[in-house]
């Protein structure tokens, strides 16, 4: 069974938001009105909404680029509807990294599909970017662990297998994560060479 979401849907026209409220409840969804541009970016910053279906024109902005403004607080997938295709506005939409692109009038069919492949791109995009945040960490936590060794192979004067299994020794023994046990080896490093300048 599909899930209920929140949805903001932006137009200037009155039919068509009635339009989007009747057939997106029927899908099981809540939908919250704005008939301008002002009120769709309070009503996401209000309502932390999980997509955002909008006009490209919403009378006192581009509906583009207040999505996009909407999107810098709270992280949510966008469908963009234009009353005519354009592809300048279209090229527009995919920079800004809009899930979908719909144009006027929108058939029932299209847009539950775009909710639904737009939902599911948007979660995809997500996680390709938690995963890649992961990846440039534990990059970063190796490099640390490299000049940390190269630290206690130094001070201690022993081979670097023994040298990272001491580390993670320590580290279990004080119950801290090894990146966090090589940034106090590097911190006091730091310390001891402007003691040995003194």
């Amino acid at each position: 069974m599909p899930r209920t979401i929140t949805i903001v849907t932006a137009d200037v026209d009155r039919t068509t938001l009635d339009y989007y409220r009747d057939l997106l409840s029927r899908l099981g969804h809540q939908v919250i009105p704005a008939d301008n541009g002002r009120k769709l970016v309070e009503l996401c910053r209000a309502r932390r909404p999980d997509l955002i279906i909008t006009d490209v024109n919403l009378g006192d902005g581009d509906g583009i680029e207040l999505a996009a403004e909407a999107n810098r607080e709270h992280a949510m997938p966008v469908i963009v509807v234009a009353s005519r295709y354009d592809p300048e506005v279209q090229t527009r939409a995919r920079i800004a990294r809009v899930m979908a692109f719909l144009v006027k009038p929108v058939k029932p069919e299209d847009l539950a599909a775009a909710v639904d492949i737009g939902l599911a791109r948007f979660e995809e995009l997500q996680l390709l970017q938690k995963e890649m945040v992961a990846l440039r960490q534990s990059l970063e936590d190796r490099k640390l662990l490299e000049r940390a060794k190269g630290v206690v192979i130094r001070r201690v004067g022993v081979p670097e297998a023994e040298a990272f299994r001491n580390l993670r020794r320590l580290a279990s023994d004080r119950n801290i994560k090894l990146a966090e046990l090589a940034r106090d080896v590097l911190a006091a490093e730091e310390i001891f060479a402007e003691l040995d300048r003194l």
